[in-house]
C-alpha cells in the first residue's frame, strides 16, 4: 500500500516536500469554498521534483471538461509529467448553491464529462454529440489542445460514496477516491467498483483504490477524535438530507440517529453541538489516530481490505506536529500490527466521555 499526502493551503509546499522526502507516491490537494486544487498544485509543482500530484478533487460542476482537460495537460507539462486527475460531481447543494451549475442526472453528466475530457487530453479535435455536452456548435470548427503531451495517458481518478457511483468509477476512471470510510465500507466498494470494471471488461489489474483518512498522532484517541468531529459534521450538514450523499452514507454504516442529531443540531446553528455529536466510534474507523502501533493496525486493516494508496489528511494544529505525523506513517506503514495490542476499537462512548470541540475547525482537506 502506497501512502499519499492531502494537503493544507497553509503549509501545502512544506507538507509535500516533507512527504517527498519519506517517499510518498502522490499530494493531493483539495477544492471546494476554501481553496482550490489547480492554484495550490501549481504552486507545489514548482517546490518539488518527484513526488506525484493530483487533484483531490476538481469538481465537475465548476469547469466545463474542456476547461477541465486543458487545465490536466498544462499542469502535467509544468510538473514533468507527474499530474493526476481527480474528478467529483459534488452533491446538488454544493452545485446549484456554490457554482450555480444544475444537479441533473448525475452519473450520466459524469461519464459524458470524461469522455470528453479523454478525448481532449489525447489531443485530437473535440467533436462530441451527448445529452450534457455537444461541441462544436454546428457549423463550427472543432478545438483541440495545442500542447506537448497526448502521448502520456493522465491517470483520472472519481471520487465516489453511493453504490451506483462506485460502479461508475469502476467502469470509466482510473482509479477512485473514497472519504468517510471505514475497512469494511472498503472491502464492499471494491466489490463494486470491480463490478463496473466487469462491465467495461477490464480486471482491478492498475486501478488504484484511494482512501482519504484524518490523521493525528496521540496518546489518547479520543482527544485526537475532537477535531475531526467538526469536519465531519460539516459534510454531514452540507443541504437537503435526500440530496446528501455524507449524511446517505452515516446512515448506510449503521449511525442513522446520530446522523439525524448531527443534521439538526448544523441547522439550528449549534455548529459546536453537531460537532460533539459525532460518534467517536465513527470518526475512530474513518481515521487514524492514537499511538503509532495502533496508527499501524489501521493501516493493515485498510490495506487487506483492498487500498491500494492511503492518502493522510494530518489534522494536528502545529506544522511540526503534522509533519510528525507523516513521518510515523512511513514508518508503520509496512509493520506486522502487534497481536499483543487491543484487536477491537474502544469500548462504546458515552456521552460524558464526549468533549465539545470548542470551535468549527477548518479541515486540512476537503474530499
Amino acid at each position: 500500500m502506497r501512502l499519499a499526502v492531502n494537503l493544507s493551503h497553509v503549509d501545502a509546499v512544506e507538507q509535500a516536500q516533507e512527504a517527498e522526502q519519506l517517499g510518498y507516491d502522490v499530494a493531493f490537494a483539495p477544492e471546494g469554498y476554501v481553496t482550490d486544487a489547480v492554484s495550490v498544485l501549481g504552486y507545489v509543482a514548482a517546490r518539488t521534483t518527484r513526488i506525484h500530484l493530483a487533484a483531490g478533487v476538481c469538481e465537475i460542476p465548476a469547469r466545463s471538461p474542456a476547461m477541465t482537460a486543458t487545465t490536466a495537460a498544462t499542469l502535467d507539462l509544468l510538473s514533468g509529467g507527474r499530474f493526476r486527475l481527480g474528478l467529483g460531481v459534488a452533491n446538488s447543494y454544493f452545485s446549484e448553491s456554490w457554482h450555480g451549475t444544475p444537479f441533473t442526472a448525475p452519473l450520466a453528466r459524469t461519464r459524458e464529462y470524461f469522455e470528453v475530457v479523454r478525448l481532449a487530453l489525447r489531443r485530437e479535435p473535440v467533436r462530441y454529440q451527448g445529452n450534457h455536452f455537444s461541441l462544436p456548435r454546428p457549423g463550427d470548427e472543432p478545438f483541440r489542445i495545442h500542447l506537448p503531451g497526448g502521448d502520456r495517458e493522465i491517470p483520472i481518478y472519481l471520487a465516489a460514496v453511493g453504490p451506483r457511483n462506485l460502479e461508475l468509477a469502476g467502469e470509466i476512471a482510473d482509479g477512485w477516491i473514497g472519504v468517510f470510510c471505514t475497512a469494511p465500507f472498503v472491502a464492499d466498494a471494491v466489490r463494486l467498483i470491480g463490478k463496473g470494471r466487469a462491465n467495461a471488461g477490464r480486471d482491478m489489474n492498475g486501478f488504484d483504490v484511494v482512501v482519504s483518512v484524518p490523521v493525528l498522532v496521540a496518546d489518547d484517541p479520543r482527544a485526537a477524535a475532537d477535531p475531526i468531529r467538526g469536519y465531519v459534521a460539516r459534510f454531514i450538514g452540507l443541504g437537503a438530507p435526500e440530496q446528501n450523499v455524507y449524511y446517505a452514507h452515516l446512515r448506510r454504516l449503521g449511525y442513522q440517529t446520530d446522523a439525524d442529531e448531527v443534521l439538526a443540531r448544523v441547522r439550528a446553528g449549534d455548529l459546536r453541538g453537531a460537532a460533539a455529536r459525532v460518534p467517536f466510534e465513527f470518526v475512530d474507523e474513518i481515521s487514524l489516530i492514537g499511538p503509532p502501533q495502533r496508527i499501524a493496525r489501521r493501516m493493515a486493516a485498510y490495506a487487506e481490505a483492498g487500498v491500494t494508496t492511503l492518502a493522510l489528511s494530518p489534522f494536528a494544529a502545529d506544522p511540526m506536529a503534522r509533519r510528525i505525523a507523516l513521518r510515523v506513517a512511513a514508518t508503520v506503514v509496512d509493520q506486522r500490527p502487534d497481536p499483543g495490542l487491543e484487536a477491537q476499537p474502544p469500548a462504546a462512548a458515552t456521552e460524558s466521555h464526549r468533549k465539545e470541540t470548542p470551535g468549527w475547525p477548518v479541515p486540512t482537506s476537503v474530499s
